[in-house]
């Protein structure tokens, strides 16, 4: 082979190997990222006299809920698509000062999402919920609805089986005036906003029962990246 062309092949793999590589480092770099609510059967932003009313007597039920706005989970998209984990434990969760007992729950997977995203979903919730997913007594599907206002309030809702609606905290909910974060996010969040459920309310089966508690201090709405 001429040195010429030996030379034009050699530019041309580099030329090559170029283009690939920025590609790769982009593979890399993709992960999942978009948005997290959270409403508890305990107020979660109070003072310690209020907190100490509560503690081990509710805040035994939690929805959460993500709205995968970019990326995937094991190789799967799930950009646009949603799962709520129903929780219910014997304990208060997130108790900062005790062991909370062993949780069951429920995984809503989004109607829209096909197989493969479904699976990728439940992997997904999974991976985020930690411990308190260990134990998932069904994976259910439904037609989930998820809206985040520009001034932090949220509402999700997965057909009739669950359904948060939020708003952000003001001086109405000040009752004693020394409240705090008292309890942090179930899940990873990031910039997790403290707000007022409006609606929290779970009316499927297979937890032991079902709950309404609106008008607490019990959710979040933030962001998750991973």
């Amino acid at each position: 082979m001429r040195l010429a062309e030996t030379h034009r092949l050699h530019a041309a793999a580099l030329v090559a190997l170029g283009l690939l590589l920025p590609a790769v480092a982009l593979g890399a770099g993709v992960g999942i990222s978009g948005t997290y609510v959270e409403a508890r059967t305990a107020d979660v932003y109070t003072g310690p006299c209020f907190a100490n009313s509560e503690v081990g007597l509710v805040g035994n039920e939690a929805i959460m809920a993500w709205r995968v706005d970019d990326g995937g989970w094991d190789g799967v998209d799930l950009s646009g698509l949603s799962v709520l984990a129903v929780v219910r434990s014997e304990a208060t969760l997130g108790d900062p000062y005790a062991e909370s007992d062993a949780a069951e729950s429920i995984l809503i997977v989004d109607a829209n999402a096909d197989p493969s995203q479904r699976r990728a979903l439940e992997g997904f919730a999974r991976g985020m919920g930690g411990e308190l997913l260990a134990d998932v007594a069904q994976v259910q599907t439904a037609e989930v609805e998820f809206d985040v206002l520009a001034n932090g309030a949220a509402a999700v809702s997965a057909g009739e089986l669950a359904a948060l609606r939020t708003r952000p905290l003001d001086h109405r909910d000040h009752l004693c005036g020394n409240e705090t974060v008292f309890y942090p996010p179930l899940a990873p969040t990031v910039g997790a906003e403290p707000g007022v459920a409006l609606e929290h309310s779970w009316q499927g089966e297979g937890l032991g029962g079902t709950w309404k508690s609106p008008g607490k201090r019990s959710s979040f709405v933030g962001r998750f990246s991973r």
